[in-house]
């Protein structure tokens, strides 16, 4: 008999922590699974099935749960038969923010494609500006504002924001048949690149970078 009283309280409180799950009150936090906006506590929303940063409210509550901040891939994109992620957010910005510098010609006809986002102008490549990825162009919260940027040689220069570096779309002629960008990205002139004392030919470099 004392079995039986007890199995069925263990029964009673399964089913009272089922119904706990599944009401409205129960929310995750972050990295958590979530299935609408409700499911997740405070300013955190769900994306791809788990609770994170809201990338347009610019939260950070989650940047301290993996190395990109809780930003992952929402989507791919296949360009002649390879797959891009997509992304709609960035890792978090801080006073030091780890990127990749990549390079941008402004220019009419160059591999920026369309006219700047900010300003809706094509630029002198000899212009200290960037394009900044989707998560850290903030909708053009960040346009025309200077920003720092440091080497990996100790070489420091400023550059304004003219452009988003497009990480949802891309392999289009707006883009320049160029595929989407990867979050973490600032894509410099050439000017840029000079005044860091960088070559060029590397393609692809590994900078800090924060608001000046």
């Amino acid at each position: 008999m004392a079995n039986l009283v007890i199995l069925l309280s263990i029964s009673i409180l399964i089913n009272t922590f089922s119904l706990l799950i599944k009401s409205g009150d129960a929310q995750s936090y972050c990295n958590g699974q979530c299935e609408t906006l409700d499911d997740c506590s405070g300013q955190l929303i769900c994306i791809n099935g788990e609770c994170n940063d809201d990338p347009d409210v610019g939260t950070n509550i989650c940047g301290g749960a993996s190395s990109d901040g809780g930003c992952q891939p929402y989507d791919t994109l296949t360009c002649d038969g390879i797959s891009h992620p997509k992304y709609s957010c960035s890792p978090p910005v801080t006073g030091s923010t780890p990127a990749k510098l990549t390079l941008n010609d402004f220019s009419p006809g160059g591999d920026g494609g369309g006219a700047s986002e900010c300003d809706g102008q094509y630029h002198d490549n000899g212009e200290r500006i960037v394009a900044l990825s989707t998560g850290w162009y903030a909708g053009g919260s960040r346009c025309l504002q200077t920003i720092r940027i440091t080497a990996g040689n100790g070489w420091s220069t400023t550059a304004r924001v003219v452009d988003e570096c497009d990480s949802q779309r891309g392999c289009d002629e707006e883009h320049a048949y160029q595929p989407p960008c990867r979050n973490n990205i600032v894509d410099g002139s050439d000017a840029v690149w000079k005044a860091l004392g960088l070559n060029e030919d590397w393609g692809v470099v590994d900078i800090t970078w924060s608001m000046a």
